[in-house]
Order: C-alpha cells, then structure tokens, then sequence
C-alpha cells in the first residue's frame, strides 16, 4: 500500500486497516495532520487544528482512548477515525469562533451532544472548520476569520455555510466531517465539493450545543467520501437528548439496514419546478442523467408538480432571519464574546459591539428579522411566512403519498468564483432556492456526487439530491448507494 495515499481512502477501509493492526491510531492521526499542513494554506479548511505536542493535551487523550476500544475489542466502526467538526458546534476548552469576531477566542465550557456521541464512537477530532459567520451565508466568504477554497478549483467557492467541513473532506484532510444544515449548508457544499452530503430528518440528531442561527431549520449532519460512509457516521450522531426539546424520543437508527438492495419498486418523482428558470442547462442534464441511472437500477421514475415550491425561498428568508434576530441577541457585549472598548453607556455598549463583532451579512439578517417581527409588519410577512410553510409542507406529504422519494438539484448552478456574487445578497439568496424547501419542511435529504461541469478550464463537481419523508434515511441511504455503485461499475 501507498501510504502516502491513505487519507484518500474511506472510513470503511481505514476502520479495517486499524482493525487488522496495519496501522495504529496515532499514526493514523499524525498522516491527517501531515495532510492538513501540506494543503491547508491552500485551501483553508481549518480555523483551529489539535496538535500532538502536548502529551497530556486533548488529542493525545481522543488518540489514547481510541487504541484502547480497538485494543480491547470495543471498537466500532469509526474508532480511530480522523475527522473535522464544524466551528459552530461546542467543543469543550476548544476555541469555538463560528467564524465570527464575536466569538474569536471562545472557549465552551461543555461540548455539544454531537461531540459527546463521537467520542464515544472513538472517533479522533483534528481541528474546527471554517464556515459562513453564524451559518449565515452560502459560500464561506462571509467568514471574519479566513477564507476557503474549493479543492476542485481554487479560485472556486467551496459553498457554505459548512465550506470548510466540505473542503476538508474533498481535500483529503479528514476521513469524513460534520455540518450543518439551515437551508442547505451541507448539501450545497457537499455538491460544489463533490461530497456526500446528508441533512437529516429535523430531531433525530441533537441541537444541543449547536450555536443557533435558526433553531427551527439547523440541524446537524455528516459529509464524506461515500455514501456508506455517510450512513455510518449518522448512525453514531443520532440520539434522542433530553436536553434539546426538540430531540425526538423514538427512532430507528440502523441507516445502513437497505444499502446494497436493489430498488425494484421503489418510486421516485422528479418535481418539474425544481428543472425550471434559472438552472444551469449542465447541472440539469447531470441530475437527469443520474434520474436515468436510477431508473436502470431498478427505480420507477416520474416527473410531477409541487407547485407550492415557489414559496419556500420567501418564507425561509422571512422565518430564519427572524429567528436568527432572536438567537443572536445573546451577544451583547456583557455575558461572553466580544465587547467593543470606549463605550460611554450600556445603550452605546450594545450598538459598538454588535456593530464591530458581527459582519455585514449577520447584521442585515438581524435587522430583516427584527423588521418582520415589529408589530406594523408581523401578520404581512412573519404570519405569512408560517402560512406558506404550512402549506408546502402538505404539499409535501401529498407528493411522499405517491412516491418514497424526490429527485432534484442541489443548487441552480455548479460553484462560482470567489467575489462573483459576494457583493448580491439577492442573487447569492437565490442560489438557495433548491434546498430551502426541505428544512422548512424538516425532512432528510442527501447530495451526491453526479459528475462535473467544465468551466473556465475548471472541472466543476455537481450533485443532486434525493428528498424523502421524515424517518426515510435507510431508503434515501439504499438509493443513492446504488447510483453510487452503478457508476462505479461503467
């Protein structure tokens, strides 16, 4: 074997090279940082990476007890596992900075469930991600911190908000990595870094710890290599939390159950208004291809109508934004985080510090919030809003009455260039208009990898995604795994 190569392998293959003691964690560990400070500079993933230094410090702890599962025989299927956790989800005495200058030199004082759970798996945390400020952003450009670059292409946006999770997957500088998902922000990375994605069923992995922007949209979620992969990994993440009120208490978590069974009888409808004005004429043909694929896999494929699309990019717009102005009062300058200097009163405390701590993009989110929240403008926009998300999530459970599931783009076009769109709100908003309507929906949906679109001597990665009702995970896992497989045997 070609060592020099083994991060580009997938949890699967690394389990069992650490399981037949090929290779040990620790070594395993040093080769991802090795990675990480040959490519990082370039790309940009990581905010805060762990070092081995420190004999005492929490990698070596993550490292130690991971050689013991495995030298016990308690090991699971990602102890040893090297991977990246999104900077907004608490790490316990680890700098968590949502990539804002609010939160710079934050250190939790507990870590979020999602953490706990991993290092139960044995898994071993490299480092902390870049990402949109606050989640709040679809290409990563609206970090204060850095900025990062797509692997495909680096003068490419890696999307957002989790484009530093994505990045680092594609990079080779973890074997898988966690997100979250808002409106997108881990299937659209997932397709401009030519990743698997997976936003899961809303409750079925815990908010707790999860730094909210939206509370009734994020929710967290795996990227990685493959799709099995991506299963197993949700596997170890999924739990009820009876700290999170929104955790939900029963559910089956055996999300690798259906891969590798063939799809007779499985129905899948490609919404017409997901192929309409405004997709890329490529991307479009990649996800039809891949509907095809499907087809000869054994699914039935049909086209049909969820005419209520049209109003999920409003309403999610209108919903987040005022959640977001409620999430983020918090930051005030007095409890923790950034305080601006010079401040004569209380009043002018609050405004220079969230003036000077939060971006551009974070501060116009607040103030839209705050807008559709005041009491002239409630029932136009905020009410409204709530009706439409109603109404499209019957729309939903009308569509999932005929078909186990939906096939349709991740986004309208494959990644742009960096400062293409950084200056538009609106049109970089738009770019959401094929992920929204699942998070107001809460439901799963996962993005694969269907093929590249030249541009610009780039070769631009583009994924569609499979949409299914709540608790359709194993059968969103069953589908895209035979796509996966069918392409991998051509």
């Amino acid at each position: 074997m070609d060592y020099s190569k083994v991060m580009e392998l997938d949890i699967a293959t690394l389990s069992q090279m650490l399981h037949n003691r090929e290779i040990t964690v620790s070594w395993l560990t040093e080769t991802a940082l090795n990675a990480i400070k040959e490519k990082d500079s370039i790309y940009g993933a990581y905010l805060t990476t762990l070092n081995l230094d420190d004999p005492n410090g929490e990698l070596n702890r993550q490292i130690e007890a991971a050689q013991y599962m495995l030298d016990n025989g308690t090991a699971g299927a990602l102890t040893g596992i090297p991977f990246a956790m999104k900077d907004n989800i608490c790490t316990k005495g680890i700098r968590t900075t949502c990539a804002s200058k609010m939160l710079e030199n934050w250190l939790p004082v507990y870590d979020a469930c999602v953490t706990e759970q991993l290092k139960k798996a044995g898994a071993v945390m490299l480092g902390k991600t870049n990402m949109d400020e606050f989640a709040m952003g679809s290409s990563s450009e609206n970090s204060a911190l850095q900025l990062t670059r797509n692997p495909a292409a680096p003068d490419y946006v890696p999307g957002g908000s989790s484009g530093g999770s994505a990045a680092a997957v594609a990079a080779n500088e973890c074997a898988f990595a966690i997100g979250s998902d808002t409106g997108g922000s881990i299937r659209q990375p997932a397709s401009f870094c030519g990743v698997v994605g997976m936003k899961p069923t809303y409750g079925t992995v815990s908010r707790y710890g999860l730094v909210a922007y939206a509370s009734s949209f994020d929710q967290i979620g795996p990227l990685t290599k493959t799709v099995a992969d991506n299963a197993k990994v949700l596997e170890a993440i999924s739990c009820h939390d009876r700290r999170d009120s929104t955790s939900l208490p029963e559910f089956d978590t055996n999300y690798s159950a259906l891969i590798g069974k063939d799809l007779s009888g499985m129905r899948i409808g490609l919404p017409k208004e997901y192929f309409g004005e405004g997709i890329n004429a490529d991307v479009a043909a990649l996800v039809q291809n891949a509907a095809k694929v499907l087809e000869g896999a054994g699914a039935k494929i049909e086209e049909c109508s969820l005419p209520a699309v049209s109003y999920a990019l409003p309403a999610y717009y209108v919903l987040c934004c005022a959640e977001a102005s409620s999430n983020l009062a918090r930051f005030d300058g007095i409890r923790y985080g950034y305080r601006a200097e010079g401040a004569e009163d209380l009043d002018r405390l609050y405004r220079k510090t969230r003036t000077e701590g939060f971006g551009r993009e974070v501060r116009r989110r607040i103030l839209l919030g705050n807008y559709v929240l005041s009491a002239g403008y409630y029932d136009a926009y905020y009410k409204k809003a709530q009706q439409a998300r109603t109404l499209l999530i019957r729309a939903f459970r009308e569509l999932f009455s005929q078909y186990d599931m939906l096939l349709a783009p991740v986004a309208p076009t494959p990644a742009y260039k960096i400062g293409e769109k950084s200056s538009d709100p609106m049109e970089m908003a738009l770019g959401d208009i094929c992920t929204v309507p699942v998070n107001l929906g809460g439901l799963p949906a996962i993005s694969v990898p269907c093929g590249t679109v030249a541009q610009d001597g780039a070769n631009l990665p583009v994924g569609f995604q499979l949409i299914g009702p709540a608790f359709s995970e194993a059968k969103l896992y069953q589908a895209a795994a035979a796509y996966e497989s069918s392409i991998a045997s051509r």
